[in-house]
């Protein structure tokens, strides 16, 4: 009998049975609608798919250690920027935040999968395919896409190379996918949470999923028609962006940044979520404010819609229409600024520890505020005119995408691994990845408002010799952080083969909600009776 529970038990940790040998291994993972599996598969994609594009990085940061041409041709960095750009965003944060919240948001909420299974293997399988198709223009005769991943016209219609197709092609199914997973998160939440868990009793990240899913609905069409577009613009004799022909090019750039700010808020609202659940953990106190965390949250996507013009108010917009989006963009800070607070006020008198999730969430606290600031000055009109186009701009936009966004991810990794693999990491090596990365990423990131200030131009592969200094700085920055991922890598694959010590359910002493309720690891089905949500004790 004891054998026979033992089996049963194993069994349930592994999924159904689908065979022996690749041919099973292949069936399990292909075919799965098990919420874990399936955000297992993301989190893999989005950590490949990060050295991926982190090797571009490193490509585009090697050619200006100095000035000169010195490792690649300028065609194939303009390539370089491109694809490193579109694939940490389509390709790392997103299928990050997407993993997370395949695996996290049943178990918070007390249900025993997504609402709908088939489509979220569906959203998922799509990707490897689109960015396999995208990764292929690079092998095309004249090269892949070069025109950076804002993709403006003419140099995405007239003047690009004939591989475009594909890389339109292949956002389209990126766009497909993230529809599907925000209508799957959409129809969980609402629809499958414990009874007596009220909409004002969910857990942070919940909500701000919730939040993004609805986002993510509203902006995805938005880019499918900019891209659309573009490919009629090539191939079907129109002129939305040809002036030539009646149309107008700084069109693409409204359609485009219709899409592209609220997108921007798609990678950092999730951030914010998991910060909110790490924060007060390690504080041992309950989040503070936490009506207001979700007011803010709701605030930030709905103003996300009226800041679009912000990064266009060089292209001569009128004078009215420069003051609406100065303001705005001015405004938007407000919501995010409560946040910051809050974040504040639960770490003040608490009984906090510093574990590496915690580390990762005050580092993300202290310097996603820097790149806030900075945008604040590039929201004001008159200062954006010197700023505008300037390395100063990639400073910012680093410095809210990587301590922001990616020490985020980072620090969820580390806050739920344990609950998933049901084994603790390696606290040192977790805590050397850390400072190898804070530091580092501050020396690649800081310099390059200074080269922006100086004058120097984004996106281009050589520069004259006044800003050979800070590039290397920034360079040798971005080199130490590329290769301190590595381990980042190494400490997850060994926690994944259990390497570590056991964890119980609870993992951290301050944490709290559904999910600690459920054994580590997880059973495959997380909830199969629901669990009662009594008080609010979970938040207030």
């Amino acid at each position: 009998m004891s054998q026979v529970l033992a089996h049963d038990v194993d069994h349930e940790e592994h999924g159904p049975e689908q065979g022996k040998g690749f041919i099973g291994f292949a069936k399990r993972w292909l075919f799965t609608t098990n919420h874990k599996d399936i955000g297992t598969l993301y989190l893999w994609l989005a950590l490949i798919m990060f050295f991926y594009a982190g090797a571009m990085a490193l490509l585009i940061r090697a050619e200006l250690f100095q000035p000169g041409h010195r490792f690649v041709d300028p065609n194939f960095f303009n390539q370089m920027t491109t694809f490193h750009g579109l694939v940490m965003l389509f390709g790392v944060v997103m299928p990050a935040f997407t993993g997370m919240a395949n695996w996290q948001i049943p178990m918070m909420i007390g249900a025993p999968d997504m609402a709908l299974p088939r489509l979220n293997n569906w959203s998922f399988w799509i990707l490897p395919f689109a960015f396999a198709l995208l990764t292929s223009t690079l092998f095309h005769s004249g090269g892949g896409p070069n025109f950076g991943w804002t993709m403006y016209a003419p140099l995405s219609t007239k003047f690009a190379p004939p591989s475009t197709d594909f890389m339109i092609f292949s956002v389209h199914m990126m766009g497909l996918s993230s529809i599907m997973g925000s209508i799957n998160i959409i129809a969980t939440i609402l629809n499958m949470r414990a009874p007596g868990m009220t909409l004002m009793k969910m857990p942070m990240f919940v909500w701000t999923w919730l939040i993004t899913a609805f986002l993510l609905i509203a902006i995805m069409p938005v880019l499918a028609g900019a891209v659309t577009m573009m490919l009629a613009d090539r191939h079907f004799g129109t002129s939305f962006f040809e002036a030539a022909g009646g149309g107008d090019p700084i069109l693409f750039q409204h359609v485009f940044w219709f899409f592209g700010h609220p997108e921007v808020y798609v990678l950092i609202l999730p951030a914010f979520g998991v910060i909110s659940e790490i924060i007060p953990t390690f504080s041992r106190k309950p989040l503070f404010g936490y009506q207001f965390m979700v007011y803010a949250t709701a605030a930030i996507a709905l103003l996300s819609f009226l800041v679009w013009a912000h990064h266009m108010f060089t292209t001569g917009i009128p004078l009215g229409a420069e003051l609406f989006f100065m303001y705005a963009t001015m405004l938007i800070a407000v919501p995010t600024g409560v946040k910051v607070f809050n974040w504040i006020s639960t770490m003040f008198k608490g009984a906090m520890t510093f574990e590496t999730p915690m580390l990762f969430a005050i580092a993300f606290v202290f310097l996603f505020t820097i790149g806030g600031f900075t945008g604040l000055m590039l929201a004001l009109v008159p200062a954006d005119y010197q700023y505008q186009d300037s390395y100063f701009v990639v400073g910012h936009f680093h410095y809210v995408l990587v301590p922001g966004a990616i020490f985020a991810l980072m620090g969820a990794t580390y806050y739920w691994l344990p609950k998933w693999t049901g084994h603790m990491f390696n606290e040192r090596l977790g805590k050397w990845h850390f400072w190898l990365s804070a530091i580092s990423v501050n020396i690649a990131f800081f310099p390059m408002h200074f080269l922006g200030l100086a004058g120097m131009p984004r996106r281009i592969p050589d520069y004259a010799l006044q800003f050979a200094n800070f590039n290397m700085i920034s360079t040798i920055g971005a080199f130490i952080f590329g290769f301190s991922q590595l381990l980042f890598v190494y400490n997850v694959i060994s926690t994944v083969r259990k390497k570590g010590p056991k964890v119980d359910a609870q993992v951290w002493e301050g944490a709290q909600g559904l999910e600690w309720t459920l054994p580590s690891p997880p059973p495959y089905h997380s909830f199969v009776t629901p669990p009662r949500v009594e008080s609010a004790h979970l938040h207030f």
